[in-house]
């Protein structure tokens, strides 16, 4: 799968003019650092069975990612913040092991186009 699957380069790019590409870098690896602690909550909440907490950290995983281009794992984070919303967790296992597979992807795309 190539980076565009993974990455929107239109938002991408938007994102560089907005920010400037001295900065990109430095905000794609606060991104890069953050994501992780923030799907550990997403965990921790899911095995407290906390839909508020699983809701809130599946939303800023979702607004963070939409937010670089990664859009496709936003809308994994987006059907997470949903079930939280619901106030069933139910499946919600095996779509956060998804979610933790896809943020590999996204980690090794969004280096390869700061370092590609």
């Amino acid at each position: 799968m190539n980076s565009e699957n993974i990455i929107d380069p239109a938002t991408f790019e938007a994102l560089r003019d907005a920010m400037g590409a001295d900065f990109l870098p430095e905000l794609v690896q606060i991104y890069l650092d953050e994501t992780p602690q923030i799907i550990e909550k997403l965990q921790q909440a899911l095995a407290k069975q906390d839909c508020e907490a699983f809701r809130l950290a599946a939303h800023s995983i979702k607004s963070t990612s939409n937010s670089m281009g990664a859009l496709p794992f936003g809308l994994l984070a987006r059907e997470l913040e949903m079930m939280g919303r619901a106030g069933s967790l139910e499946g919600a296992v095996g779509k956060v092991e998804g979610l933790l597979k896809a943020y590999d992807q996204v980690r090794e795309s969004l280096e390869g186009l700061l370092h590609g």
